[in-house]
């Protein structure tokens, strides 16, 4: 097996756990971030080997019923246009940027979230890999839109199998929302294939304030959040239904509905 062959079956086995993974990805938040820009990347490095090329930058454009966070509409239950440009390396680094509009209600002009965020990918064994990276969320729009401000770390463990893809994902702030408040994330969650091309999601995470005082969810420091989504792709657009729902009793969490279709185009 010469070099190129070697480089070429490396990459392939990268692909292989990056398609596999690719639906958590995903996940931070319910944005199409990373998804199908790491898959293109892998595909572009793949193909363009015996040039040298080593990187993928792609833009993905979202159009989506309503963009929910973790299952809380950030529209006021109304459709949402997303954007990002993505960069990923075959050495699983990558970065991007991402961005949305937004509507908190109307006492709240701040109408644009616009995050950064890069990461590592490391494939542990053939059938385990994790994400590790950080992300930082901004607003825009109103005079006080940018206290809003805040990062947040991420890990992300895949495992998968031929009963599916599992995960177990966290994430955490030490400045929600600029409250100087700790907030964490912990999400578990099972894709199958239920034929070529056609994959069910189901995930269920909980989301908890460190001091309700600060910040709460409905008056209390935690709730859940419950999500069923089928993904498929059709001529180059990728598609996705989903049903959701949390323990919450406001209207912008309640159960609901949720398409998009998105297209990420290689750069």
């Amino acid at each position: 097996m010469n070099a190129l062959q070697k480089k070429i079956k490396s990459t392939l086995r990268k692909l292989n756990w990056l398609t596999k993974t690719a639906d958590y990805l995903d996940s931070l938040y319910g944005k199409q971030r990373m998804k199908k820009r790491i898959i293109a990347a892998a595909i572009g490095s793949l193909l363009t080997l015996s040039a040298g090329a080593s990187a993928q930058v792609s833009s993905t454009i979202n159009l989506v019923s309503d963009y929910t966070f973790n299952g809380v509409s950030q529209t006021d239950n109304s459709p949402a246009l997303q954007a990002s440009l993505d960069y990923a390396a075959e050495s699983g680094f990558y970065a991007g940027t991402w961005a949305s509009n937004l509507d908190f209600g109307s006492s709240d002009d701040t109408n644009i979230e616009w995050d950064v965020y890069l990461g590592q990918y490391f494939q542990l064994n053939e059938k385990i890999g994790l994400d590790a990276g950080i992300a930082y969320y901004t607003y825009h729009g109103d005079s006080a839109s940018d206290t809003y401000n805040y990062p947040e770390a991420f890990a992300k463990f895949g495992y998968s199998s031929e009963m599916g893809d599992t995960e177990l994902n966290f994430w955490y702030s030490w400045d929600y929302f600029g409250l100087d408040v700790g907030h964490y994330i912990a999400m578990v969650a099972h894709t199958v294939e239920i034929a070529a091309g056609h994959n069910v999601r189901f995930s269920f995470d909980r989301s908890t304030s460190n001091d309700e005082a600060k910040w709460a969810w409905d008056g209390n420091d935690a709730y859940n959040h419950y999500r069923v989504e089928y993904i498929t792709s059709w001529e180059g657009f990728d598609l996705n239904l989903a049903l959701e729902d949390t323990n919450m009793n406001v209207d912008t969490a309640d159960t609901r509905v949720i398409f998009s279709i998105s297209r990420t185009f290689g750069l």
